[in-house]
């Protein structure tokens, strides 16, 4: 052997040590995101009220579930799915306008699945005591792993409410919404179908009252005419949508495919490039001489929309919290599995505080949504009806608003991966924000909490009511509850007095609701961390924070 020859060997294996590959953690797949998800599985009864009668069916649905979510072919498609965005084609290679969007197959596969599963409308299609608790659990857990594709599966889930308002539609309609059928092409006849909502216009956003799109009578229907500045996933097959009429703003449905078959002017004039959600297309839409069909009363469109808009709202919330959830399962799985400085990460003093923070952060924000999932089953009276419409605002504010600093402190714990396209916190982190824009960004939601409160006050008392079942079970929730009864006081008599503070009103009042929720479902190790670190006199809502006294195992232990 030359000498050559001896450096050239010692080299290569030089080489085959350093890209032997030690200390980093194994693929977080082939798990199942309903069995690892505990405080998931123990809300849903407890707090979500699931029919026992059907508890083995439901657990079994949801552990399908959570297998199909946990696969690595799942997983692989929401990847693909945002890094193959959809694509617009307005024309054929005719020339003749068609105005669809292509999508990557991997998305189609996933929206087959999450339909196929009941995400979109099985509380509707098998209403009754828990059913929104399912629907719920379902649409998180596919949420949790492709959050893009949810859009058009809330959309759907959410249309059925404000169809409610015109029979002789919903007659024709609601059997196709509550098919388990999934066909991505615009063609007639089809069993299924899914729904989507084009309210905004440029110079109005979230004042739909200074929308300009008419709506003219035309035969059996109307024909309309004008622009949508937002209009989500504008590959479903209808959508409500609101237009001037001359008794007022109305609500219409208006179709992709006329009933003969001819394709509806529904012409998109670009899709939006957004921060994320990018496996959604988001899109500028223009009618002219579009068929539509009202919904509701002549002009009162707003109060036909608003039953969508308020299901949206805690879909908004679910979706947050489904993002919390990955967040915290990908941060805990990468710290037990690395270490640093001769432990692992999760048995390090700082980094045990923080995921114990982030993980109690999606514990309280599952509880909460399970609860206003519970307020959406339709036996619940007039009480639970009150509940719903201030509890729904108030938690869409604050989880919506926690998501974002949520996702980047899971993602920081992941060190340079966490940043990396190849791992899922990045989308995560440019996903959560969309959450709190939808359906009514932070100051909309927090003053229209106020509006409620001023002229809805059967909605402060079902509030209160239902923070007073946990009643002396802490003292510093009972003393946060009645400081928060003594600041609505006021502003229950006169709210635009206090629209500068309806942020920090309504930060307090989902607080308490999360509080009291845990105090009574949660163990003790998470009930207290929160009531302490939460509503505490040294509250800190910087994640790592949590007081020394509190049971940081025991909170991990549930993630």
């Amino acid at each position: 052997m030359t000498v050559n020859d001896a450096g050239t060997r010692a080299s290569q294996s030089a080489a085959h040590e350093t890209h032997r590959v030690t200390n980093q953690p194994p693929p977080r797949v082939g798990v199942n995101e309903y069995l690892d998800n505990i405080p998931l599985q123990e809300y849903l009864r407890s707090i979500g009220d699931a029919d026992k009668t059907g508890e083995a069916g439901v657990t079994g649905a949801l552990e399908a579930t959570g297998a199909v979510v946990g696969s690595a072919q799942f997983q692989d498609d929401a990847r693909l799915a945002h890094k193959n965005p959809p694509v617009l084609h307005t024309h054929n290679k005719y020339g003749q306008r068609i105005d669809e969007v292509e999508y990557h197959p991997s998305y189609h596969r996933i929206m087959s699945q999450a339909v196929a599963a009941g995400a979109h409308t099985s509380a509707w299609e098998h209403p009754g005591r828990g059913a929104n608790a399912v629907r719920a659990a379902q649409f998180m857990l596919f949420a949790q792993v492709e959050p893009g594709h949810a859009c058009p599966i809330s959309m759907s889930h959410a249309a059925v409410e404000s169809l409610h308002h015109a029979p002789e539609i919903a007659g024709e309609w609601l059997p196709r919404l509550f098919s388990r059928s999934y066909e991505p092409s615009l063609s007639p006849g089809k069993p299924g179908a899914l729904f989507g909502m084009a309210m905004t216009e440029k110079q109005g956003g979230s004042d739909v009252r200074a929308n300009t799109t008419r709506a003219a009578p035309y035969g059996d229907g109307f024909m309309l005419t004008g622009h949508k500045w937002f209009c989500s996933a504008p590959m479903s097959d209808a959508f409500l949508v609101l237009a001037q009429e001359d008794a007022g703003l109305g609500c219409f449905l208006v179709p992709r495919v006329l009933p003969d078959g001819a394709r509806n002017p529904f012409m998109i004039q670009r899709l939006k490039d957004k921060a994320g959600n990018r496996s959604n297309a988001s899109s500028e839409v223009e009618f002219l001489d579009t068929r539509g069909w009202r919904i509701g009363e002549a002009g009162r469109g707003v109060r036909a929309i608003m039953g969508m808009v308020g299901q949206t709202r805690l879909d908004c919330v679910l979706g947050t919290t489904a993002g919390m959830r990955q967040s915290v399962a990908e941060a805990v799985w990468h710290a037990r599995h690395r270490s640093a400085f001769g432990a692992h990460l999760i048995d390090q003093p700082a980094m045990t505080n923080v995921l114990a923070d982030l993980a109690l952060e999606a514990e309280a924000a599952t509880a909460v949504s399970l609860r206003l999932a519970r307020a959406f089953d339709n036996d619940g009276g007039p009480t639970e009806l009150a509940f719903r419409r201030l509890a729904t605002a108030v938690t869409k504010y604050w989880v919506c608003k926690r998501g974002p600093n949520h996702a980047y402190e899971a993602m920081e714990c992941l060190g340079g991966n966490g940043y990396i396209e190849d791992f899922p916190l990045a989308m995560r982190y440019r996903e959560q924000p969309v959450m709190a824009i939808w359906e009514g960004t932070g100051n909309v939601i927090a003053l229209d909490v106020l509006r409620a409160m001023a002229i809805e006050p059967e909605t402060v008392d079902a509030f209160f009511a239902d923070l007073r079942l946990a009643s002396g079970a802490n003292p510093i929730f009972d003393d946060f509850a009645v400081r928060l009864q003594e600041q609505l006081a006021p502003i229950r008599r006169a709210p635009h007095e206090f629209a500068g503070q309806a942020r920090n009103v309504v930060e307090r009042m989902a607080l308490a609701l999360q509080a009291s929720l845990l105090l009574r479902f949660a163990p003790a190790a998470v009930s207290d961390a929160f009531v302490a670190s939460r509503l505490g006199a040294d509250r800190s809502f910087n994640y790592g924070n949590l007081p020394a006294s509190s049971d940081l195992a025991g909170i991990l232990e549930r993630a």
